[in-house]
């Protein structure tokens, strides 16, 4: 079993959802532009976790389908926003939806995706799930949403500032990246019935590979081929952007090397990335990196002993270890 038959044995069902869900919006324009980006592909990992936390306790795949086409929406509704706030132009490979309807269409579709992701989790069938069990998947999704919003907001702080602590850092990724994942486990548990053991535990699995997603990405912008994470190579050295790389290296530098540091990311250079990384490898910033994301995922799948085996434990243990061994 690999992870993207996981995936696509998965997404046809939440596609359904969602479609069902965006398919009764008016007027026609803001229908179009919130589908944009549902139809544009993305991996949709979220959802399948949903899925497979609900399955792995004893649950019906078909009992947490809405409330996977919602934490989808979710992510959706953040990524239009995103890409709003970031001017850029480009999603998925295709146009993004305010390069295409404008920026306040696309403010729109993501409020109505936001409203839409709750509305979904409403409609889970309650003969079939407790509804103190949806409610407490909802509260989940909402708490995410709020660390989301947290998140963005700290990654926007960072801009300029060269003096983030690790610790921030790491609180800023779990906001922006992990919650919602975090979420997404925690509410499929939820809504297949597990003990408060199984849910606590898939809810810290969640958190642990989403950090180490983030994690991967840092470490996937300097070690990677250009052609197999579609961006240059040291884009995020270009942009200046604060990474785990960067707050290590920079923890550690000694004065000289870290005013180069320092220089190179206010540059907007790409001639500059070759030196970047150099600084990074001579303070082991790119090993450190490393290391922390297989530590997540090596704590995550041990987290996965509370479930009894089955073939949803299985293609967990499989996410867990994708999200390290993936190279884009």
């Amino acid at each position: 079993m690999k992870v993207t038959q996981v995936l696509k044995k998965y997404s046809e069902n939440v596609d359904v959802e969602i479609e069902e869900s965006l398919k009764t919006i008016d007027p026609s324009s803001l229908g179009e532009a919130s589908a944009h980006l549902t139809k544009a592909g993305g991996k949709k990992m979220r959802p399948a976790l949903v899925v497979l936390c609900c399955e792995s306790v004893g649950g019906k795949k078909e009992d947490a389908f809405k409330t996977a086409a919602a934490v989808e929406l979710i992510h959706t509704f953040s990524l239009i926003h995103d890409d709003i706030m970031d001017k850029d132009d480009m999603r998925r490979g295709k146009p993004s939806v305010h390069a295409i309807w404008g920026e306040p269409m696309a403010i729109l579709a993501g409020d109505t995706i936001f409203s839409k992701a709750f509305e979904s989790m409403l409609e889970t069938n309650i003969e079939n799930v407790q509804p103190q069990r949806i409610m407490r998947a909802m509260s989940a999704a909402v708490d995410a949403c709020i660390k989301l919003c947290e998140g963005q907001a700290l990654d926007i702080g960072f801009e300029g500032k060269l003096d983030v602590k690790e610790e921030e850092y790491l609180n800023m990724i779990y906001k922006k990246t992990a919650a919602l994942i975090s979420a997404a486990t925690k509410a499929g548990a939820l809504i297949g019935g597990g003990t408060d053991e199984q849910i606590d535990a898939l809810a810290e699995y969640g958190r642990l590979i989403g950090m180490a997603f983030q994690i991967q990405d840092d470490y996937l912008d300097v070690v990677s081929d250009a052609a197999e994470i579609g961006k240059p190579v040291g884009s995020d050295i270009v942009k200046g952007k604060m990474t785990l790389m960067v707050v290590h290296t920079l923890s550690k530098a000694s004065d000289e090397d870290k005013e180069r540091l320092i220089y190179i990311l206010n540059q907007n250079d790409e001639s500059l990335v070759d030196d970047a990384i150099a600084l990074f490898e001579k303070y082991g910033a790119i090993e450190y990196t490393r290391n922390i994301a297989l530590e997540d995922v090596k704590t995550a799948k041990e987290l996965l002993n509370v479930l009894d085996d089955s073939d949803a434990k299985t293609a967990l243990e499989l996410f867990a270890d994708f999200v390290i061994e993936r190279t884009h």
